[in-house]
């Protein structure tokens, strides 16, 4: 891996990277060298590349491809091997330890040291390893490899210093333990068996010591012959010949008796006293048929005979079925006295495990349970009662229902918010479990002085997780907020096939406990989080936020028709099309308006935890669906919640219910656009190749760039100008129609390049490059290009990597991937700090929108919020994937919150139930700096600092020109602040900022 690179490092106000590859720097002449570093600026910047270092910190889920099992009835621990050389080492929960053997060969078997805190493990590759478990990091203390044969079976007796190695070539060996060396006592196979028997009696598949005498070995081979070898003595003691091969053998704890399984579906039982024939055999699944013979079984691949003071002997067995039926799950069966208990799994078995009070096998076994390893689950069954049930697994195992759709990571979080996602989800849990304690109970756990408050939130189902142990903590599901959809009703079904509920994206402040989530068919659900169980009312929001054809109305009848309602209305209003309807305030009630999810609209009683309270769905138009929400930021200082997808932006008042601002991507410029493009629907011509139009250094290579496509005439480029003026001409401010160009363009009327729309269609300042086509990653799904080379990633975004842009709409797209709330300044002139939303696009545009809210808590509650373009526009390379913003001194600023109350809490007459916000202004966190900030953006490609108001660029880094960004966040390490990025091809890296004056 590269080694974290030390960048954003050594600026001066006429550093050369400023320039280099920067569309844009969002000042006036589009340089940073416009305007000069204030000399109150002086970052004391101390991170260094030693600061940085990949450590493994856990790992988390269920271990892939599980082999082996292994157990310490005295130190209650369990050991998993898996096929690519891990062994994993499970506790009490939170006790979780993993091994990685460095040949990465299956382990094919493991075996405790009991109560000595060791563990063999035998691989693939023929080769013993002995592990030390009692230091922090268990390690190898010896190895031995076998040449010549290869390792069948092992068998470690409890308190022994032998370890019994059988092989493929029926030849068992033994080796010291201490020493980990081969002693040289050899029981040959041709020795094992009669000298008279002249076929090979197959490899060893079974080694155990006989309970009432640890002198003799039983020694079991594929074929079926069994034998008892006296260790002392050297030779047999006794041979069985049966005629179906062996699986496994369990004794009886006295040591006069065992049992075999088969691979024709039986179990033997035979006793020391006459080993001529078996005294039973028993087919547990097979039935007799009408011909009075026995109906063929599977093979019985384990067996495990155990006794009990007080009740019969359990006799636990995997397989054996019959054949009769196909498809049957796989079983394990428990033969307590005359009652069979057939458990049925959803995955195969790997091997199981009887738990027993005793490791000595001469004593009376008292199993209390079994453990079951399944190819992609741990059970645990209980066997103290009589219906067998199983305990409620601790372990971050298999946590999901569904694959996961989308991760989020919350460091500092306030302390006490993980004790009440823990002890909310507690009550959720389900029954029908067993009520005793998780019998793995080993090892210690202790955190120490280390107090950690990071939650991690992963979908398709909410799910926190507490991130040492990845405990879960909490779970909801977002299905429960609609209507259960029937067959052939609603939209859902025609958007996505499998879950019309899976989850895209989070957002969450951990302060207020306000959660949202954005779902695969356009809805928004906003969650409150109480104590108590409540009686609510889901309020539902249709947003109307879709690509549109050309009207054939011309301006002047579009500016007669109200095309928002009234402020105030708690009417979801239209994005940017106008509607010609007598209710404008009702789109859902237009022809083919509909949502794709039907909400709840009675009281429902919920549980303490999140409870829904609003749900905002975009709507189906006219046949088409809505596009997928691509950026999402809510703010519980505001009272706010911003969205977007390739269509346009929206802005919910969360507090009123109200939709503020709904307009398209184009809209959202005015007059300060600063890329020339189509604005003709997809819909209507699809043959066009691209949507946006390379930008030349002069308007007439634009034209002619234009006259030159095979799907523009005359005609068409008149409709398309017209079309551009025409959607320029409103935005949606707070539910008023405002107008930012002074005159329409009318339709059949020739563009003059130098005319009105001249300024329009020519914003470009000086020296600026030519735009690119977008290089779009930034929240959507992501599909590497075959080619990796510069001319396919210029056209990655039309082609690739988008599951928002359909291929139909994405020629004139322009997809909305970041959004934040804060405390910044919306324009150029502002003096003091004022609520702002940034926006960034897919193109490398960042936009600002100012807002005015009201700050009387009565006042919040009815006057409406204003917001609105400002104008502003900030230009980068690559599509925008985050924002963050420091002060003067180079300290983080945090947005401001709301500090949590619950909603449902009993009313106290003493304690006024006002919000409580918290606000981190710009200007008050440092004294002697002066006023403004700085924000930090990054895109897939560039990472660029600017200072506000003045919004002049201060410096522009290219991270990287071979791969792009998927994530990126703007974080404080060691009280300095760095922005990290993780990039397509692997790579992690932290980009320090450090500002130096000039000399």
């Amino acid at each position: 891996m590269k080694k974290f690179r030390k960048v954003l490092d050594g600026l001066t106000t006429s550093s050369p990277g400023g320039t280099v590859g920067s569309p844009s720097c969002g000042s006036a002449a589009g340089t940073p060298t416009a305007a000069p570093t204030p000399k109150e600026i002086d970052i004391q910047e101390t991170l260094v590349s030693e600061n940085f270092q990949l450590c493994k910190t856990v790992r988390h889920g269920f271990p892939y491809q599980p082999t082996s099992l292994a157990f310490d009835p005295v130190q209650k621990i369990l050991a998993i091997g898996s096929r690519s050389g891990g062994i994993r080492i499970l506790g009490r929960p939170g006790v979780d330890s993993y091994c990685q053997h460095e040949s990465g060969a299956a382990v094919l078997q493991l075996q405790f040291l009991i109560n000595e805190g060791a563990l063999v493990a035998a691989c693939a590759d023929d080769t013993l390893h002995l592990w030390n478990l009692r230091q922090r990091r268990p390690a190898i203390l010896h190895s031995l490899k076998f040449n010549r044969e290869r390792i069948t079976f092992c068998h470690l007796p409890f308190q022994s210093k032998w370890l019994y190695v059988g092989t493929e070539r029926g030849n068992t060996h033994i080796v010291n333990i201490e020493s980990f060396i081969l002693s040289g006592y050899v029981i040959m196979w041709n020795k094992a068996i009669e000298l008279s028997t002249k076929t090979h009696p197959g490899p060893v598949v079974h080694l155990s010591d006989s309970p009432k005498d640890e002198g003799k070995l039983l020694i079991g081979f594929e074929s079926g012959t069994i034998v008892q070898w006296d260790l002392r003595a050297k030779k047999a003691d006794f041979r069985i010949y049966y005629d179906e091969a062996i699986h496994s053998v369990g004794w009886h704890h006295e040591g006069k008796q065992f049992m075999c399984s088969h691979s024709d579906g039986s179990l033997t039982m035979w006793n020391l006293r006459n080993t001529t024939k078996p005294i039973q055999i028993t087919f547990p699944h097979g039935k007799i048929q009408k011909d009075g013979r026995k109906e063929s079984c599977k093979p019985i691949l384990k067996v495990e005979y155990k006794t009990s003071r007080n009740s019969e002997p359990f006799i636990i067995f995997s397989g054996g079925l019959s054949y009769d039926k196909a498809g049957r799950r796989h079983t394990l069966t428990i033969m307590h006295g005359k009652a069979i208990t057939v458990l049925e799994m959803d995955y195969p078995i790997v091997e199981f495990m009887a738990l027993c009070e005793t490791p000595y096998n001469n004593e009376v076994q008292e199993p209390y349970a079994v453990v079951v390893l399944l190819e992609k689950d741990l059970i645990v069954v209980d066997l103290t009662q009589s219906n067998f049930p199983v305990f409620e697994n601790p372990y971050p195992m298999d946590i999901h229902e569904s694959p996961v759709t989308c991760t989020a990571y919350f460091a500092d979080c306030p302390p006490d918010i993980i004790p009440i996602l823990y002890s909310i989800g507690a009550k959720h849990k389900k029954t029908g479990y067993s009520q005793k304690e998780w019998p793995i109970s080993g090892g210690t756990w202790t955190l120490g002085s280390h107090i950690f408050s990071e939650i991690i939130i992963t979908g398709d189902v909410f799910l926190c997780f507490e991130p040492v142990t990845l405990q879960m903590l909490y779970k909801l599901k977002t299905s429960k907020v609609f209507e259960k959809p029937k067959v052939g009703e609603g939209r859902a079904a025609e958007l996505v096939e499998e879950d019309p509920f899976a989850v895209q994206m989070v957002s969450w402040c951990p302060q207020s406990r306000i959660f949202c989530v954005v779902g695969i068919s356009a809805h928004i659900i906003l969650y409150r989080f109480s104590k108590y169980e409540a009686n609510n009312q889901i309020v539902s929001l249709d947003v109307r936020l879709q690509c549109e054809p050309e009207d054939v109305n011309s301006p002047s009848e579009n500016e007669n028709n109200p095309c928002f309602s009234e402020p105030g209305s708690h009417s979801p209003q239209a994005s940017h099309h106008h509607h010609h309807h007598q209710n404008p305030a009702s789109p859902s009630a237009e022809k083919g308006s509909v949502p794709c999810l039907k909400v709840k609209d009675r009281m429902v009683r919920v549980p303490p935890g999140y409870q829904a309270e609003l749900v905002i769905q975009l709507l189906w138009v006219d046949g088409e669906p809505p596009q997928q929400i691509t950026s999402l930021d809510i703010n519980s200082a505001y009272g706010l919640l911003a969205f977007g997808n390739c269509n346009g932006l929206a802005v919910v008042d969360y507090l009123q219910k109200t939709l503020l601002l709904c307009m398209s991507t184009l809209e959202m410029y005015g007059a300060a656009d600063p890329y020339q493009r189509l604005t003709r629907s997809p819909r209507r011509n699809r043959q066009s190749t691209s949507g946006l139009t390379e930008l030349s250094d002069n308007q007439q290579s634009i034209d002619m760039e234009r006259s030159k496509s095979p799907t523009s005439g005359s005609t068409l480029t008149h409709t398309h100008t017209h079309t551009h003026a025409r959607t320029l001409q409103h935005y949606h401010v707070n539910g008023h129609c405002t107008s930012p160009t002074s005159q329409p363009c009318t339709a059949g009327k020739p563009r003059v390049p130098m005319g009105p729309e001249g300024p329009r269609l020519t914003r470009r300042g000086p020296g600026r490059p030519p735009f690119r086509k977008a290089q779009s990653a930034a929240c959507m799904e992501i599909s590497l290009p075959v080619s990796h080379t510069e001319e396919s990633r210029e056209n990655s975004f039309s082609r690739s990597r988008s599951s928002s842009v359909s291929s139909i709409d994405r020629d004139t797209k322009e997809a909305i991937t970041t959004l934040q709330f804060g405390e910044s300044y919306g324009r150029k002139g502002d003096v003091v700090p004022t609520p702002c939303l940034w926006v960034g696009t897919s193109l490398g545009v960042v936009l600002l929108f100012p807002m005015s809210i009201p700050t009387d808590e009565d006042e919040r509650m009815e006057e409406p919020v204003t917001i609105g373009p400002s104008g502003a526009v900030l230009m980068l390379k690559g599509s925008v994937l985050r924002f963050g913003f420091l002060d003067c001194a180079g300290a983080l600023i945090q947005g401001p919150y709301e500090i949590w109350r619950d909603p449902n809490a009993p009313e106290d007459p003493d304690r006024p139930r006002k919000r409580k916000l918290v606000h981190f202004s710009p200007s008050s966190s440092q004294d002697t700096s002066g006023d403004g900030h700085l924000a930090v953006v990054c895109s897939e490609r560039q990472a660029k600092v600017f200072l506000m108001p003045s919004q002049a660029c201060l410096f522009v880094h290219n991270i990287t020109e071979s791969s792009f960004v998927l994530r990126a966040d703007v974080v404080t390490v060691y009280n300095s602040v760095c922005l990290a990025c993780f990039c397509a091809n692997g790579h992690v890296m932290t980009l320090r900022y450090r500002l130096q004056l000039p000399p």
